[in-house]
């Protein structure tokens, strides 16, 4: 490496890469992009190799002086991440399903009533009442549901299943989810304990 080549590459590698990750810094300010502390160290690490990719790259002859031509290069690696990162959480994304989205089998159930729990607010409401322990929260916890969330847990401790309940009471799937979901808050059964 001659004397004049090593002065173009000087500036970025001294000071421990100081001036390589000033220029980066300055480049992800414009970007808006939270990053977390290993996001810089990869784009550190993107921007190291881009240094020498533009490097081997550069033409003198262009008439762009290399600070400006490797700046440019640099955007467009970063912001070539960038959109392979968002696109990798789109193609995720594609694939998550909401918990409360009702299946499409013919029970019509979401998917959070498939989600096995060694916890069932319903049987430790039924166990408690029986042997007189929960007597008073139990009838807490009851005195805040609706009537047509009484009627399911009613139906529910009967043995009924969700379609049935949902034929029974002439509600939607949707309606009985969402009566589910909110007899199950934290907000209500916190009194049962």
């Amino acid at each position: 490496m001659t004397s004049q080549e090593l002065a173009i590459l000087q500036p970025y590698c001294e000071n421990d890469m100081k001036l390589l990750k000033k220029i980066s810094r300055s480049i992800f300010m414009k970007f808006n992009e939270p990053l977390a502390g290993a996001d810089y160290d990869d784009f550190y690490s993107i921007a190291n190799m881009t240094l020498w990719q533009v490097y081997n790259s550069y033409n003198p002859d262009i008439g762009i002086s290399f600070d400006l031509f490797f700046r440019a290069c640099l955007k467009k690696k970063f912001i070539s991440e960038l959109m392979h990162r968002h696109r990798q959480k789109r193609i995720l994304n594609q694939f998550a399903d909401s918990l409360d989205a009702v299946s499409g089998d013919e029970e019509e159930c979401s998917l959070a009533e498939f989600i096995p729990s060694d916890f069932d607010t319903f049987e430790e409401a039924v166990r408690g009442q029986e042997s007189g322990q929960y007597r008073d929260k139990v009838q807490q916890y009851i005195s805040r549901l609706s009537n047509r969330q009484k009627n399911i847990l009613n139906l529910l401790m009967e043995g009924y299943k969700p379609k049935e309940i949902r034929k029974i009471l002439n509600i939607s799937a949707n309606e009985y989810s969402d009566s589910i979901q909110i007899m199950r808050s934290y907000e209500n059964i916190k009194v049962l304990f």
